[in-house]
């Protein structure tokens, strides 16, 4: 599977520019099913909050887009691809159970299917009423 370096190049993009203090420090992209590349930053707080892959699934929601294909996060500061928190794992396979996640270091990047980052997952959809 072929990485997508647009979308690494995006996320690292929106950290670079747009990173705040504590507050925003991470920075996600994902390519939606008809090609858009749509970012968004995590939104950091003391009491929680979502992370960088949870605000672009809202934000592809916003735009029209709810089919993701692809989705990378990138920390500022040049920390690089970031993989996803097991929450947003969760998240990730139960909004988008196909979708690839871009994971590794600079020089050894790989898309990997999300289910293989969380084997053996509860699936929210085989359990709802």
């Amino acid at each position: 599977m072929s990485v997508d370096h647009e979308l690494v190049q995006a996320a690292a993009r929106v950290a670079a520019e747009h990173s705040r203090g504590d507050e925003h420090t991470v920075a996600a992209a994902a390519r939606a099913r008809d090609g858009r590349v749509i970012t968004a930053m995590n939104v950091y707080h003391f009491t929680g909050g979502p992370c960088a892959e949870l605000t672009v699934i809202g934000t592809a929601a916003a735009m029209g887009a709810h089919h993701l294909d692809t989705i990378v996060a990138v920390g500022s500061g040049d920390r690089g691809v970031m993989p996803p928190c097991g929450r947003c794992r969760q998240v990730l396979l139960d909004y988008f159970p196909s979708i690839d996640v871009i994971i590794g270091t600079d020089d050894a990047l790989r898309t990997v299917p999300i289910a293989d980052l969380l084997p053996a997952a509860y699936t929210w959809s085989d359990h709802r009423w």
